[in-house]
């Protein structure tokens, strides 16, 4: 068994595997992903097949993020999975490590230092497009404030992360709201396997996530939305539920390491396999 840094091409058989886990990944992640750090996704290969996969993706000087934990069916419970987790790890060099962990493995976790801070809450509904004077779509010259709003919602930098993430594709989509002529709020939208996902929602209260929200929508029309929600934002939660969205799944927020420091602009993370 040999544990390594993942090949660009294997990043689709790796979101592949996720699809199947009923994880549901947008159709354009693999390479936003793999840019946001090409050495933090690593697998474990046997004979010429990679069996194993998992991500530490170092988001700045002091932050990582850990997803994308998989094991093929046929090769669990051999230990494989924990020892490409132990190595990936090692990726982190000393920085906090989170992550969005299905809540069954959270005593695993916690073995390897993860404390639980919260969790991450799926709700799935239909949002009517909206049209808000104040918001529209985002422009280049957009993402140094769209960066620093992103850093004050989630207590950190992760510059190569959204370089990517806020660019706008076929199947990926970037809005802002603007207050006196500055960007004060965003919103991601991106195609999935099934509906669209949107996030992260960074804006100042539930009323500019939701005009954030319902503009996404209008870029990219779906029946089915997809907002991952910090359980500490009731407001948002509350607000999704009166619309219909119902909860379909909430993952354990864990760090090993101090917590970073979100701001209350945080509406909804970007996504749960890189925070």
């Amino acid at each position: 068994m040999k544990l390594r840094v993942a090949k660009p091409e294997e990043m689709d058989i790796i979101l592949g595997w996720a699809a199947k886990e009923g994880w549901n990944p947008g159709l354009s992640d693999a390479h936003v992903f793999l840019a946001s750090d090409p050495k933090g996704f690593f697998v474990a290969e046997n004979k010429s097949d990679i069996v194993a996969a998992i991500s530490v993706v170092n988001h700045s000087e002091d932050m990582a993020f850990l997803g994308l934990y998989l094991c093929r069916p046929d090769f669990r419970g051999q230990g494989i999975g924990f020892a490409l987790w132990q190595h990936a790890l090692a990726h982190a060099e000393g920085r906090t490590v989170g992550l969005d962990g299905v809540a069954e493995q959270q005593t695993n976790y916690a073995k390897s230092g993860f404390i639980r801070s919260g969790s991450s809450i799926r709700f799935e509904g239909k949002l009517p497009q909206e049209t808000d004077l104040r918001v529209r779509t985002a422009r280049s010259y957009d993402l140094p404030d769209l960066i620093e709003l992103d850093t004050t919602a989630n207590g950190y930098p992760r510059s190569d992360f959204l370089t990517g993430w806020l660019s706008t594709t076929e199947t990926r989509r970037t809005v802002v709201l603007e207050a006196s002529g500055y960007c004060t709020g965003f919103a991601t939208v991106r195609r999935c396997q099934s509906g669209v996902k949107i996030g992260p929602i960074i804006a100042d209260n539930t009323s500019d996530a939701l005009a954030l929200a319902g503009a996404a929508v209008a870029e990219l029309p779906s029946g089915a939305v997809i907002i991952d929600v910090p359980s500490e934002n009731a407001d948002l939660c509350s607000a999704l539920q009166d619309l219909g969205f119902v909860e379909t799944f909430a993952t354990a927020r864990m760090y090993r390491g101090a917590a970073p420091v979100s701001g209350s602009n945080r509406q909804a993370i970007a996504t749960m396999e890189l925070g």
